[in-house]
């Protein structure tokens, strides 16, 4: 595959703050009766202390607040949360380089650290032709366990899936959108890479092709 990809990070970076926390809390303040199963999840933040498993925290706070849920339950609030995100949620400066690379024919890909369950529903919103994310597990029964069933897409992680799409695809040209220390594993892999709000030193480092960039305005969508 000829042409360009354009790579964005969603968390800070399309969107103008965490996702995956609202989501949890989003659907616990519409069902409390839920609140009983947060008292496992305190154990979660010790195991985190103690082997620094991100990916596990991640699953556990899933697990205990959505696990057991149907798909169509997780879909109907997935659809519920999308809705409620997008019309004032995202960076207008975001939505403005997606369509630039969209209208010059670039391939653009969604890369996130958060849950399949809702993340390819704003791929499909957005316009993205590909997405990568954490990928959680469901029961046999059908419904959510909510450990995750991939690795957690951050960090190297994100690097290596990265190099696996450019090896696949082979791009003439990569550009890339992150906000955080851990995207700059791999926006060096990209002839153009940006900083969203991160750190200004971060912008200095040994990646030549890595802009500093302020993105503040809200996007509103009808």
């Amino acid at each position: 595959m000829s042409g360009a990809l354009a790579v964005f990070d969603l968390d800070g970076t399309i969107t103008r703050h965490d996702t995956l926390g609202p989501y949890l809390w989003g659907y616990l303040w519409r069902h409390p009766w839920r609140l009983v199963r947060l008292v496992p999840a305190m154990l979660a933040p010790v195991g985190y202390l103690l082997n620094r498993d991100r990916g596990a925290l991640k699953g556990a706070a899933i697990r205990c607040i959505l696990g057991g849920l149907r798909r169509e339950q997780i879909d109907r609030w997935t659809e519920r949360f999308v809705r409620q995100l997008l019309p004032a949620g995202l960076f207008a400066e975001a939505l403005a380089a997606i369509a630039r690379h969209r209208e010059r024919g670039d391939r653009l890909l969604l890369m996130s650290a958060s849950a399949d369950l809702y993340v390819p529903r704003i791929a499909l919103a957005l316009g993205f032709d590909e997405v990568i994310c954490s990928e959680v597990r469901w029961r046999p029964d059908g419904r959510l366990d909510g450990r995750l069933a991939s690795a957690n897409r951050r960090g190297e992680e994100k690097r290596r899936c990265l190099e696996a799409v450019i090896a696949r695809d082979t791009p003439q040209r990569v550009y890339a959108y992150g906000n955080a220390g851990s995207d700059l594993a791999h926006m060096a892999l990209a002839n153009e890479a940006y900083l969203v709000n991160g750190p200004a030193h971060s912008a200095h480092s040994a990646n030549a092709s890595l802009q500093a960039v302020r993105w503040q305005q809200r996007a509103h969508l009808h």
